[in-house]
């Protein structure tokens, strides 16, 4: 069956090469004053370091590294903790608590409605809509999976992928608790059991572009990958096979995302718009060091009861930083992310200012000549006066996180936890964690005890921040002294 699975996968491969070759001989040039496409690609649960272009010199990942070669590498951008909210900070450039994306979002389309990204939320794709461009997502939605909201509701033209928030990728099921088949195009349920997710999520971003590369379009490619369950294309466990688990499987799984990467890559190439499309590039949150098995008898995944498809303890690369998914700590938050549009932006440069997946929002429109909704209110920032200045100061001066009932703060080196994890399945922080990344161990130790008034003052600063982007929130934390919340 494998031997199959491959034989197919190079035949289709065979076969968009030679209809890539036969495009370039035909395709024509791209109009010199059309406004440029968009790309976003966000992929799931990669690592802090997990490039090689970002430090993980035992992986290859050749497509993000030659985007990092045309463009512009961020090593301190930040996500979420976990995948829905970064997907809420990328589609509005706002902060996810003012998107009803304060906890998990509804992951399965039967039963009633549960929680859901705010319609009345402007997303990227409603503003390059109303622009003129055609839209589209292929791969994870994750901000609500009921039908009454999702891509198609909010300005995408086209939607293709999972609704929620993962799936084993032959089966197309979630594969917690008791499960539900997630494989959708707009609101119509699909099923294609037995082909794999990544190959169908990227077939349809290339078929997009074919359709529409003499007009500008806005293409959200949400790869679903490597997040878990691990399972890689062949020919790169072969590679990895010498590496040490947990690291072997994930290496797979991160060239495994790069190589599809690649063939988008490959077919805007084809088509003459790689030079004349902005890409950004970024992952939703560090890597999984999440240990799952199938909870039940008879699951509509096919797995029998016990089948690990978790992350084996986590097999991610985040140097010298501390922490993982479900974290507040670096590890956690801190991704890669690149952005490319050689046109117009420099090729091969390097920005170290913090920068956060709401600023893509406010980029994209000043790149593209677009205004910005005006009544609504922005938290992002544009990231080109980083771009046009290396010395320039990052627009954040104070930084705020919260999931649930967990938050963190971060004003200079000081970050303040309260409530947060070492990830998740991970055992909990101290209930208030002051870390601080100039430590020769950035995070490591806890100095809430030795410097209350930090901690006082990091409080506030939420406390100032939650009143505003969570007014109705009946669950503003009480108004406590240094010394009680250091205990």
């Amino acid at each position: 069956m494998e031997m199959m699975k491959g034989n197919h996968r190079m035949i289709r491969a065979l076969w968009i090469g030679l209809c890539a070759l036969m495009v370039a001989w035909v395709a024509p040039a791209v109009a010199a004053d059309r406004p440029p496409n968009v790309v976003i690609i966000l992929t799931d649960d990669q690592g802090t370091l997990d490039a090689r272009c970002f430090g993980s010199t035992d992986l290859d990942t050749p497509a993000i590294d030659r985007l990092a070669e045309r463009g512009i590498r961020f090593t301190q951008a930040y996500a979420h903790t976990v995948c829905c909210p970064t997907r809420a900070m990328l589609m509005t450039g706002r902060y996810p608590q003012r998107c009803n994306v304060n906890s998990w979002q509804q992951g399965c389309t039967w039963g009633p409605k549960r929680r859901n990204m705010f319609l009345s939320e402007v997303t990227l794709a409603e503003v390059f809509r109303a622009a003129g461009y055609r839209t589209a997502l292929f791969g994870k939605w994750h901000l609500g999976a009921h039908l009454d909201h999702g891509p198609t509701r909010q300005g995408f033209d086209e939607f293709f992928g999972i609704r929620g928030g993962y799936v084993d990728n032959y089966a197309h099921c979630f594969l917690h608790r008791t499960g539900c088949h997630d494989l959708f195009e707009g609101t119509k349920e699909v099923f294609r059991r037995g082909m794999y997710l990544p190959d169908m999520i990227t077939d349809r971003a290339m078929s997009f572009v074919q359709k529409n590369y003499d007009r500008p379009f806005f293409l959200y490619f949400a790869l679903n990958i490597p997040h878990y369950p691990e399972q890689s294309l062949a020919r790169f466990r072969r590679r990895y096979k010498e590496l040490p688990e947990p690291r072997r499987s994930y290496a797979a799984m991160v060239s495994t995302t790069d190589e599809y990467i690649g063939r988008l890559f490959a077919q805007l190439d084809a088509y003459h718009l790689l030079d004349k499309t902005i890409i950004v590039f970024m992952s939703d949150n560090g890597h999984s060091e999440e240990d799952l098995r199938i909870a039940i008898d008879h699951h509509p995944s096919g797995h029998p009861k016990g089948y690990d498809f978790g992350a084996h303890g986590g097999g991610g690369n985040t140097g010298r930083w501390i922490g993982a998914k479900g974290s507040f700590l670096e590890g956690g938050i801190r991704v890669p992310a690149i952005l490319s549009y050689p046109a117009r932006l420099p090729q091969g440069a390097v920005r170290d200012q913090a920068v956060t997946a709401m600023d893509w929002f406010p980029t994209l429109l000043e790149l593209c000549g677009i205004e910005p909704p005006g009544d609504v209110k922005l938290d992002g920032h544009s990231v080109l006066p980083l771009v046009e200045d290396a010395s320039a100061p990052s627009a954040y001066g104070v930084m705020h996180w919260q999931w649930q009932d967990g938050w963190m703060v971060r004003q200079g080196d000081w970050k303040l936890i309260v409530g947060g994890l070492r990830g998740l399945g991970r055992p909990k922080l101290p209930r208030v964690y002051l870390g601080n990344l100039s430590d020769e161990r950035p995070e490591a130790v806890n100095h809430a005890k030795a410097r209350p008034e930090v901690v006082e003052r990091l409080t506030r600063l939420h406390e100032q921040w939650h009143k505003e982007v969570m007014p109705n929130s009946t669950r503003v934390p009480a108004r406590r002294d240094s010394a009680t919340l250091a205990q």
